[in-house]
């Protein structure tokens, strides 16, 4: 059970998000409307790189993020998972902590997010090179 409402324009959202056919990175980023408990749509990214979407990350506040990936394989193969990211930075309060931490689960299975859910305490580490090791390292482990 969730302690936040996924308001069906999320929801909207994350399926159209899901079926996008652009073949480029691509951001969705979610924020807690405290007030009414809420989860709403901060954000759109297309064709972003992880370092400018690390900038605009809050200092002090969580986010949710669902990101389509291109990941380069040893291979030469390409794949586009979609990848959820626990963006919680170290200054946050413990009430935001608390409200991001109940809706996490919730909000990445709507997504339809299993395996691939990330988090992430210093907004600097989202690279391409900490993502992609992350994500090659879970391949092999399956």
């Amino acid at each position: 059970m969730s302690t936040c409402q996924i308001t069906p324009e999320v929801l909207d959202a994350l399926k159209q998000f899901r079926f996008r056919k652009s073949k480029s990175n691509a951001a969705l980023v979610f924020r807690i409307d405290v007030k009414s408990l809420a989860v709403i749509l901060d954000g759109l990214h297309e064709n972003i790189k992880l370092e400018d979407l690390s900038e605009e990350l809050p200092e002090n506040t969580p986010r949710f993020m669902v990101l389509s990936y291109e990941l380069k394989l040893e291979d030469d193969r390409v794949s586009y998972p979609l990848v959820g990211i626990f963006y919680c930075p170290e200054g946050s309060n413990d009430t935001n902590r608390m409200l991001y931490a109940s809706t996490e689960a919730q909000l990445f299975q709507q997504a339809s997010i299993s395996g691939k859910v990330l988090e992430l305490h210093d907004a600097e580490d989202l690279t391409d090179e900490w993502l992609t090791q992350l994500l090659i390292a879970s391949k092999t482990r399956k």
